[in-house]
């Protein structure tokens, strides 16, 4: 969770993380600044939330608030009601619980997560 005031003057790098989470075509490096959890996530080519985290998390969709911004790739992310979007290069995203998600194209997809790292591919 985001806290409201920053306290210190700290900067980490992605490249040497405090945990790496690898579940199949998974990587999901975590670091935290200012008591805030963030979270690299990268989705190989091929990569679908029902095949690499549901077999993680034992759930019948991703129950994580997703808060980030799409550095590369595509992601098209499907709700339980039918309705979806497709997350590109240079945007940022929200995406409530209840959802599904798969990599497009031949490019990885990478985001920079705000809000879920604490908890996404965990398992539980």
């Amino acid at each position: 969770m985001l806290t409201t005031v920053v306290q210190k003057l700290e900067n980490k790098s992605f490249d040497n993380p405090e945990e790496k989470r690898r579940p199949p075509k998974t990587e999901v490096d975590i670091v935290s600044v200012s008591d805030n959890t963030l979270g690299r996530f990268t989705f190989e080519p091929g990569w679908s939330w029902s095949e690499s985290i549901k077999p993680v998390v034992h759930t019948d969709s991703c129950q994580n608030n997703h808060l980030g911004y799409c550095v590369a790739g595509t992601l098209n992310v499907e709700m339980e009601d039918g309705s979806s979007a497709t997350i590109r290069a240079g945007e940022a995203y929200s995406i409530p619980p209840g959802h599904q998600a798969r990599v497009e194209g031949d490019e990885a997809f990478v985001g920079l997560e705000f809000m879920s790292a604490a908890s996404y591919a965990k398992p539980s």
